[in-house]
């Protein structure tokens, strides 16, 4: 049936992805971040030539701090900006029931601002505002980019923060754990991680996978082996 008849719905002819990559860019970001920071850590303790038993004592310490630190700044960060976001909606639900008319008026005046004719933005807003709670979710959509009652969460945010930097640091590690003594088992390990992390990145651009992957494989192995040589270089010292 054609989407232009009275009753039925639009046909849908194309699909967009997801442009703010949902869970998976954090995930993956966040694990990332554990493999690369941690691997490092590791290669510039191992450079310095310390046994493998120190070699994973710094990186089950350096998994700890870098999980506990990102959960602890994760919810730092999503919690004064939920509260700047709350005082904001609080402003905008005074206004409101103070001055209706003023915000009425305001209102109609951004949908003629996006190019509704000014007779029907009028009907619009006034249509609208009959609604206190759609007013101000339209009011807070509009003005601040946001929807009340659906802030993120802190604790959600700090959790999710702390399970992937914890999954991406505890992969170089894992060797160790297993009794390998020297790097290259790290090393092996850290690169597959880095490749595959790079690869889902790219489900979230416009990037082919293999092109993801071995970008960030390379990035990481960088920092691997500069810290490496500073390690190499101290412990030679």
């Amino acid at each position: 049936m054609s989407g232009g008849r009275t009753g039925t719905r639009p046909e849908r002819h194309h699909q967009h992805r997801d442009v703010t990559g949902g869970w998976l860019r954090p995930a993956v970001f966040g694990a990332m971040d554990g493999l690369v920071s941690n691997f490092a850590l590791i290669a510039g303790i191992a450079g310095g030539q310390a046994s493998a038993k120190v070699v994973l004592l710094a990186g089950l310490a350096g998994l700890a701090a870098g999980a506990f630190s990102m959960a602890a700044g994760e919810y730092i960060s999503v919690a004064s900006q939920s509260e700047l976001a709350e005082a904001e909606i609080e402003v905008e639900r005074r206004e409101l029931a103070r001055h209706p008319a003023a915000e009425e008026r305001e209102l109609a005046g951004v949908f003629e601002s996006r190019g509704v004719d000014p007779e029907t933005a009028a009907e619009v807003a006034r249509q609208l505002s009959r609604d206190p709670d759609e007013a101000l979710q339209v009011h807070t959509r509009e003005e601040l980019g946001v929807t009340p009652g659906d802030l993120p969460s802190p604790l959600l945010a700090a959790g999710s923060s702390f399970l992937s930097f914890a999954v991406g640091a505890l992969l170089p590690v894992l060797p160790y754990l297993l009794g390998a003594s020297s790097l290259w088992p790290a090393a092996g390990i850290a690169g597959l991680g880095l490749f595959v992390a790079g690869a889902l990145v790219s489900k979230v651009t416009t990037r082919a996978w293999w092109f993801g992957g071995t970008r960030q494989l390379l990035f990481g192995g960088a920092a691997a082996a500069i810290t490496y040589g500073v390690g190499a270089l101290i412990g030679t010292g």
